[in-house]
């Protein structure tokens, strides 16, 4: 049994007086110590589908419309609030892209991070305030146990999203969702980071859904990878499956997007155009306008994902485009 299956996911919020579908029969699988990256654009559904798993879309605004997330088979969207919440930290759990903004800025670090012990019932204030020490030296905190009186605003940004990553894996969760985690650090930053993450996966069992947009982190990182456009998985294969041949153009275009170092090139190659308007999506496939390869059948008929290769692309030309 895979850890976590998404079937089928739709949602929508309201915006502009309307219903806005953003995201349209997502479905993927986790498996147990994976570590799963999610790309795309930004605007493409990467956010909204780890909010969906952690009950963090407000309703309203949004609404689930379709679909199940099954963790270790029980339906996450079928549970009541309080036991979906339950689960939270000691079975779920999150890494948000902005760490200030997600810290409480009137606590202590550490106080945050022992939080998890005491909510669950898990330890007294002493033994969680020890614990949280412990996290947080374990996560590479220099000084861990002066630093945990510290407030947020006076870590680094990369000691912030370090104590982020404490506070996820305090109750050793099954799966935890790492949202943008190495967004605004520089470079040498976001490799520990990484290396980090790698570590925890590895020592604790714990599988990873690691959303980015940045293509170098899943190259070095991930299993298994999905792509999102327009709301929609478009792609699925192995990490190193997706970055050798790419099946669908949209896949293909953000890889020859990247800069390479010795490649000769006097400029990058961006996909042309932007992507689509959720409130106003063109017919059939949403990537047509920017495609290279479309055909009159990608502008009136939507492509499912189906096998290609050793994974699933959405493409009706997905023989092609690696081809």
């Amino acid at each position: 049994m895979s850890l976590i299956e998404v079937e089928g996911l739709g949602v929508s919020f309201w915006s502009r007086g309307a219903r806005v579908r953003v995201l349209n029969d997502v479905s993927f699988q986790v498996e147990p110590g994976e570590i799963v990256g999610v790309l795309g654009e930004s605007g493409s559904g990467k956010s909204v589908t780890a909010a969906a798993i952690m009950g963090l879309i407000e309703q309203p605004p949004g609404r689930i419309e379709d679909g199940r997330i099954l963790f270790k088979g029980d339906d996450l969207l079928a549970m009541t609030r309080r036991r979906h919440r339950a689960l939270c930290g000691e079975s779920l759990a999150m890494v948000f892209q902005d760490a200030l903004a997600a810290l409480n800025p009137v606590q202590p670090v550490g106080r945050q991070i022992a939080e998890g012990f005491l909510i669950h019932g898990l330890a007294d204030r002493a033994a969680a305030h020890a614990k949280a020490v412990d996290l947080m030296t374990r996560v590479g905190i220099a000084n861990a146990g002066e630093r945990a009186r510290a407030y947020p605003h006076q870590f680094s940004g990369g000691m912030r999203q370090r104590a982020m990553i404490a506070m996820a894996i305090a109750l050793r969760p099954a799966l935890i969702i790492a949202d943008e985690p190495t967004t605004a650090l520089d470079v040498t930053v976001q490799a520990q980071i990484v290396d980090l993450l790698r570590t925890i996966r590895d020592e604790s069992g714990s599988a990873i859904l690691l959303i980015t947009h940045d293509l170098g982190v899943i190259a070095e990182t991930a299993d298994r990878a999905l792509v999102m456009y327009a709301g929609r998985v478009v792609e699925e294969a192995s990490a190193a499956a997706l970055f050798d041949t790419p099946h669908h153009p949209y896949t293909r275009g953000l890889l020859t997007s990247r800069p390479r170092l010795g490649d000769g090139r006097a400029a990058l190659e961006p996909i042309p155009g932007t992507p689509p308007d959720p409130a106003r999506p063109p017919r059939g496939c949403a990537f047509h306008p920017r495609c290279p390869l479309a055909i009159d059948r990608c502008r009136v008929e939507a492509p499912a994902l189906r096998p290609v290769g050793e994974g699933r692309a959405a493409c009706h030309r997905a023989e092609e485009v690696s081809a």
